[in-house]
């Protein structure tokens, strides 16, 4: 185990990796049940759907684990399944069989971005306020997630309020916010699990805990090949290139998908690795000086970007590394272990699916909105009174909860730094590949809108 995980060197223990590992499981478990229950509305078979997420998942998560040696979980993205469903399929009126194709593409696009190093030139380009102002801003977006998904915060006639407290799930999820925090603040050891764990058995006579009607592991398994290798018949890759008058529309939508998960995944590496030292200065100059992928960050990267691929032939929208892995890296994952942890409990929920979604949002909540608060230490890094400084970090910081998208508020920093710049005349400060990132993201917001 410390051969294989250099849990010394990294300043943890088996205990500690087990905690992060169960912790950010229980943050991200929500998708075993949302992913199928969004991609079934495109006409994928339910069963076949939870299946191809946990096996995504699994599949992506160890090649994190065992290959980078890296705290992080990957699972099929909420947001990218959204636009999966909503936009591709019933916007622009492609089938499922297709829009898998499309993100499998997206997937090997990914892949050769990743093994030229792009994605790794990317992130060297970006200056330290805005790697700081990711940092924090993932925080904000974090905490926020964990109130949109209890409902705590609704939007009853287009303006954003706190709900009224009229709703068990609330009370229970401000007792488990309260629990949490107490933990916290008394230093109990495995504070961010227990307090999830307490919530949800407090949910059990309040009503809140509840299980779900599931299919079985036999029935899912029964409706597997429905979408496993669909991509490669004449419904999936054949047939999305065969009418030449919708080949332009389908590669705007292929460079969206690519966009939208290149950058999620930078900024959630970025805000989460740099505060924690995961992926330290080190790295940085052994991403620069040593040949192939031996550095953790061209690991990790090249996990992230395999696991895309995988996940479209078995049958899901964009698996990519969940933001929620900051839950477990708040509980103290620091290596590879944590990642093997959550990967085997994906495994487990497969024949355990009633029970595990039975973990109400009202006690994962709780554990985000306190990670979140953690990760926006990274603001005491910017120099906000310097107001060139201060106005890309701060779009880079605010939009990310605002738009509830990683890139799009990364997008908001890189056009304020550019502008900054340009009026103080220090156009060459600004990095070549900042200005070709940019672009891009002009370019996607253009096409988007015309579509």
């Amino acid at each position: 185990m410390e051969k294989l995980f250099k849990l010394k060197q990294n300043g943890t223990t088996v205990g500690r990796e087990v905690i992060a590992g169960l912790t950010t499981f229980f943050a991200m478990a929500y998708i075993i049940a949302v992913n199928p229950s969004l991609l079934s509305q495109s006409g994928m078979e339910w069963g076949a759907v939870f299946l191809a997420t946990i096996i995504s998942a699994i599949i992506g998560t160890l090649i994190m684990g065992l290959v980078a040696n890296v705290p992080y979980a990957q699972a099929p993205g909420m947001g990218l399944n959204a636009f999966f469903v909503y936009t591709v399929c019933f916007t622009l009126g492609f089938t499922w069989q297709q829009a898998l194709s499309m993100v499998f593409i997206c997937g090997l696009i990914n892949i050769i971005v990743t093994v030229t190093k792009v994605r790794k030139y990317i992130i060297k380009a970006i200056p330290r306020s805005l790697q700081n102002a990711i940092g924090g801003g993932i925080g904000i977006f974090v905490a926020y997630i964990g109130l949109l998904n209890v409902g705590i915060i609704n939007f009853d006639g287009g303006v954003p309020a706190l709900a009224t407290l009229d709703q068990k799930s609330f009370w229970l999820f401000l007792i488990g916010l309260a629990l949490t925090i107490i933990l916290l603040v008394c230093k109990v050891k495995g504070a961010i699990l227990i307090g999830i764990i307490a919530t949800t058995l407090l949910g059990i006579p309040m009503e809140v805990t509840a299980r779900t009607e599931t299919i079985s592991f036999v029935e899912a398994c029964q409706q597997l090949p429905s979408t496993f290798g669909a991509i490669f018949t004449s419904e999936g890759l054949v047939s999305l290139f065969s009418d030449a008058s919708k080949i332009p529309l389908v590669l705007v939508t292929i460079f969206s998908f690519s966009l939208s998960d290149t950058f999620d995944t930078i900024g959630t590496f970025i805000g989460t690795g740099r505060r924690t030292g995961i992926f330290s200065d080190e790295d940085e100059r052994a991403m620069e000086t040593t040949p192939g992928f031996k550095s953790k960050m061209d690991k990790a990267l090249f996990a992230d970007a395999t696991a895309t691929s995988i996940g479209a032939i078995f049958g899901t929208s964009n698996t990519t590394t969940y933001v929620e892995s900051a839950a477990g890296i708040g509980a103290g994952g620091r290596t590879g272990l944590t990642s093997v942890v959550v990967a085997l409990c994906f495994a487990v929920s497969a024949f355990l699916a009633t029970f595990v979604s039975a973990i109400p949002f009202a006690a994962t909540a709780p554990a985000l909105i306190v990670v979140g608060i953690m990760m926006m230490s990274s603001f005491k890094e910017i120099q906000w009174d310097d107001f060139d400084e201060a106005v890309p970090a701060f779009f880079a910081g605010v939009f990310m909860a605002l738009c509830y998208s990683i890139s799009y508020g990364i997008a908001a920093g890189f056009i304020f730094y550019c502008i900054s710049k340009i009026c103080k005349k220090q156009i060459k400060e600004i990095h070549p590949i900042l200005w070709i990132a940019t672009a891009l993201f002009i370019l996607n917001f253009v096409l988007l809108a015309i579509i």
